[in-house]
C-alpha cells in the first residue's frame, strides 16, 4: 500500500461511539456497586475500568474485610448482598466458614480473591451492566456545566449522568472539578488529627549515612512544622494472597536487582529492636491462605512510604512506573526479611515458608495486579466532610449512607537525622471507647456532588469531598461500597427525570435508597459490655472527688486525639504529638465544694516515650503551685490515677489548671485530673 493510500485509510476507521443512561468510569468496589445499583433502577450502565482488572482491592488481594471494625448493622445493601453471595458459594462447595453474614457482629469476615471476582462479574452480568476494559480516560467534553461524553481508548461515551468512581478522582478531575490532595493543617477545619503525626515511638538509630545524607527509605530530615498541612498522602501497597501450603505455594519471584543497601536503615532498626516482629500484617483466609497487608502500627512493612506522591496526577504510563516501582520494592523486601543476618532467624524462617497461590492471579504471575490506593485527590464539593462531622457532628439532613469506620491513617513520611528515625503521618484508629468500632455518622449527599457551577451531571462516591482526617475513615471498601451504591440510585433517578445532580429532591431519593436496604438512620448501640479494668474506658462519674476529663478543657493550639492505650478515662485522651512547642495548653476551671488541703492525680498512659516533665500550674485562692510529672511513671497497681502533688484550694475562688508542652521531652498525655480532699 502507498503512503498516501495509508494515510487515508487510518483516517476513515471508523470512531466508536456508545451511549448510555448511565456511565461509570473505574471499576472499583464503589464502581461496580454502583453500576449494578443504577442497572436495578431501570438505567441503561456502562461500567469503564481503565485496566483489566475489575473490582479493585476486593478482587485484587484485600479479603479481610474492614467491616469488622464497623457497625454492621449500618451496612447492608449490595454490601451484604456481595458477602452473602459469597457465603453462600462456599456452603455450595461444602466449605464451612468461622462467620454468619446474617450475624450482625465484629466475627471477621475472609474470602478468596478468585471467589470475589466470580461473585462480583456474575452480579455485573445479572444487572446487565456492559463492562468495557482498558478505557483510559483520553479526554471529557463539556457543553456549560455538563460533561457531554467522554472519550477512553479509541470509544467515545456519551451519558445523560457520569459516576466517577477512581480511586483518583480522574474523571472529575478532567472534568473540571475543583479537588485537593494531601493533608489539611489543623486550622483549616479546626481538626485536631490534622497536620503532622507522630503517634509511633521514635527509633533511636541514625537515619543517615557516613556522608550525613539521608538513608534509602527515608523520606525527608524536616517533616515540616507540625500544625500545618503538605501534599503527601498515605503510603500504598500491595493486598498479597499467599500460601504455606506446598501444593498450592509458587515461590516469591526474585528482585531484577536487589541492593542490600536499600534496607541499611532496617537492618539498624533490627539490630536495636529488643523484641523483633515480622513486619507485614498477614490475616488468615480460607484454602490455607492469607491476606498480606502492611501493618499500620509496625515501623517498616509493605508500603513504600513516600512513593504514592504523584500517583493520581500521573498519566498511564507514570502509574505504570509508580506501580513496578511498589513491587520491586515488595520483592526486595521479602529479599531482605527472609536472607539478611540482621534479621532473626526465626523471623526469617517463618517468612520463607510463604509464597505466591498458584490458583489466584494466574494471568498475572500470581501478583495482585491492583495497588492498594488508600487515598487519592479528593473533590472540593458541595460539602466538606471533616474530622468535626464525624466526631462531634454525625447527624445529617441528606443522608446516603452511614459510615463508621475508625479514622485511621498509615505513615505518609519517615523522618530521618543524625540521632533518630520517626515515621510520620500515622493516626492511630480512633474507635468509640469499649467498641471494636468507630462513630456513626451520616454521610450527606452533598458530600459526593460537585459544586453546581463546575458541573451538575457527574457524581464522586470515591474521591468524595472531604478533608484527609475525613478520607481516613471513609477509605474502606465497605463504606465506599454503600456509597457507590447510592451514587448509582441518584445517579439512574437524575437521568430518568432529566434533572441535575443537585436538583434531585431527596425525599425521592431516601426512598429509594431505602427500597434498595441502605441504611440511614444512625444506628442506637448497646451498652458496651463490661471489659476487664485494664482494657476499657473508664466512666469519670466512677470515681471520687473532683474529676476532670480531658473532654471539658479549653484547648490552645493543637491537640491530638486517641484512644489506643487502655484503660483511658472517659471517650480517649489527648497528646500534643511530641510537639514540646509550648503552644499546646489546656486549661481547666471549677470552685472546690470546700476549701482545704488537695492531694493531686492525674491519669495518663505510660510509657517510655511520654514526658517526664508535663508542666502542671494550679492557681486558686491567690496561690500558685507548679507541678512537674513524669509520664514515664506506672500507674500504682490496679489504679486509673497516679498522686503527683498536694494543693490548698478556696472554695470561693474559681480553681484554675493549665497543662502545657512547654519545654518537654516526650508526648504529653491529657485524659484526666483528680483532686481528692485530704483530712485536716
Amino acid at each position: 500500500m502507498r503512503p498516501l493510500a495509508a494515510l487515508f485509510f487510518l483516517l476513515i476507521l471508523p470512531h466508536t461511539c456508545l451511549a448510555a443512561d448511565v456511565v461509570v468510569y473505574g471499576a472499583t468496589p464503589g464502581g461496580f456497586c454502583a453500576a449494578i445499583a443504577a442497572a436495578r433502577e431501570g438505567a441503561s450502565v456502562i461500567l469503564l475500568e481503565p485496566t483489566d482488572h475489575v473490582g479493585g482491592v476486593n478482587t485484587g488481594g484485600l479479603c479481610f474485610s474492614d467491616s469488622n471494625q464497623t457497625v454492621r448493622s449500618t451496612v447492608l445493601g449490595l454490601f451484604e448482598e456481595w458477602h452473602s453471595r459469597i457465603e453462600k458459594d462456599y456452603q455450595a462447595r461444602g466449605i464451612a466458614l468461622d462467620y454468619k453474614v446474617s450475624q450482625k457482629d465484629q466475627a471477621k469476615w475472609t474470602y478468596e480473591p478468585h471467589v470475589a471476582a466470580k461473585i462480583t462479574n456474575a452480579m455485573l452480568e445479572e444487572a446487565g451492566v456492559r463492562v468495557v476494559k482498558k478505557q483510559v480516560l483520553r479526554n471529557v467534553k463539556k457543553e456549560g456545566t455538563r460533561i457531554t461524553e467522554l472519550v477512553a481508548g479509541d470509544t467515545t461515551y456519551a451519558a445523560k449522568v457520569f459516576i466517577d468512581a477512581t480511586y483518583e478522582g480522574d474523571l472529575m478531575a478532567a472534568a473540571g472539578v475543583s479537588w485537593t490532595i494531601g493533608r489539611e493543617g489543623t486550622k483549616e477545619f479546626g481538626e485536631s488529627l490534622a497536620g503532622k503525626r507522630y503517634p509511633k515511638a521514635p527509633m533511636a538509630i541514625s537515619g543517615l549515612d557516613d556522608a550525613g545524607k539521608p538513608l534509602p527509605l527515608i523520606t525527608t530530615i524536616d517533616a515540616g512544622a507540625t500544625d500545618e498541612g503538605d501534599k503527601n498522602v498515605m503510603v500504598y501497597s500491595f493486598r498479597l494472597c499467599l500460601t504455606r501450603d506446598p501444593l498450592n505455594r509458587v515461590p516469591f519471584p526474585k528482585p531484577d536487582a536487589y541492593n542490600p543497601a536499600r534496607f541499611e536503615v532496617v537492618r539498624r532498626y533490627f539490630r536495636q529492636e529488643k523484641r523483633p516482629i515480622i513486619l507485614w500484617d498477614l490475616y488468615p483466609l480460607p484454602g490455607g491462605k492469607l491476606d498480606a497487608n502492611n501493618g499500620i502500627g509496625k515501623q517498616f512493612s509493605m508500603g513504600l512510604v513516600g512513593a504514592a506522591n504523584g500517583w493520581s496526577e500521573a498519566d498511564e504510563a507514570g502509574r505504570a512506573k509508580i506501580w513496578e516501582a511498589h513491587k520491586q520494592y515488595t520483592l526486595e523486601l521479602y529479599q531482605f526479611l527472609t536472607t539478611d543476618p540482621a534479621v532473626p532467624e526465626n523471623l526469617r524462617k517463618q517468612l520463607a515458608e510463604l509464597g505466591l497461590c498458584r490458583d489466584e492471579f494466574a494471568e498475572y504471575g500470581h501478583w495482585s495486579p491492583q495497588l492498594y490506593v488508600r487515598e487519592g485527590r479528593r473533590m472540593k464539593g458541595v460539602y466538606v466532610i471533616s474530622q468535626k462531622d464525624i466526631l462531634e457532628d454525625p447527624k445529617k439532613e441528606d443522608p446516603i449512607v452511614v459510615s463508621s469506620f475508625p479514622i485511621d491513617s498509615h505513615d505518609c513520611q519517615r523522618v530521618g537525622t543524625k540521632d533518630r528515625v520517626v515515621n510520620e503521618g500515622t493516626i492511630m484508629p480512633v474507635r468509640m471507647a469499649g467498641r471494636g468500632h468507630g462513630y456513626p455518622y451520616q454521610v450527606p449527599y452533598r458530600a459526593i456532588l460537585p459544586k453546581p457551577q463546575e458541573c451538575q451531571n457527574l457524581l464522586v462516591p470515591v474521591a468524595l469531598s472531604c478533608t484527609h482526617v475525613g478520607i481516613s475513615s471513609i477509605r474502606v471498601e465497605p463504606t465506599w461500597m454503600i456509597l457507590g451504591q447510592s451514587a448509582g440510585i441518584a445517579a439512574a433517578m437524575c437521568a430518568k427525570q432529566d434533572v441535575p445532580v443537585q436538583q434531585l429532591p431527596y425525599p425521592a431519593l431516601r426512598e429509594r435508597l431505602l427500597a434498595q436496604k441502605q441504611v440511614l438512620d444512625l444506628p442506637v448501640l448497646p451498652a458496651s459490655p463490661e471489659a476487664p479494668r485494664g482494657d476499657r474506658a473508664l466512666d469519670p462519674k466512677s470515681f471520687p472527688g473532683i474529676v476532670l476529663d480531658d473532654e471539658v478543657a479549653e484547648l490552645k493550639g493543637s491537640w491530638g486525639r486517641s484512644s489506643s492505650f487502655k484503660p483511658h478515662v472517659g471517650v480517649g485522651y489527648r497528646h500534643d504529638d511530641r510537639r514540646a512547642d509550648g503552644q499546646s495548653i489546656a486549661t481547666f476551671r471549677f470552685k472546690a465544694p470546700k476549701a482545704g488541703r488537695y492531694e493531686v492525680r492525674m491519669a495518663y498512659s505510660p510509657h517510655a516515650t511520654r514526658a517526664t516533665k508535663v508542666p502542671l500550674v494550679v492557681q486558686s485562692g491567690g496561690r500558685r503551685f507548679e507541678i512537674a510529672v513524669d509520664q514515664t511513671q506506672s500507674m500504682p497497681a490496679g489504679e486509673a490515677f497516679r498522686k503527683v502533688g498536694t494543693v490548698e484550694l478556696g472554695a470561693d475562688d474559681e480553681t484554675v489548671v493549665t497543662v502545657t508542652n512547654a519545654g518537654t521531652d516526650g508526648f504529653v498525655i491529657l485524659d484526666a485530673l483528680q483532686f481528692i480532699e485530704l483530712p485536716q
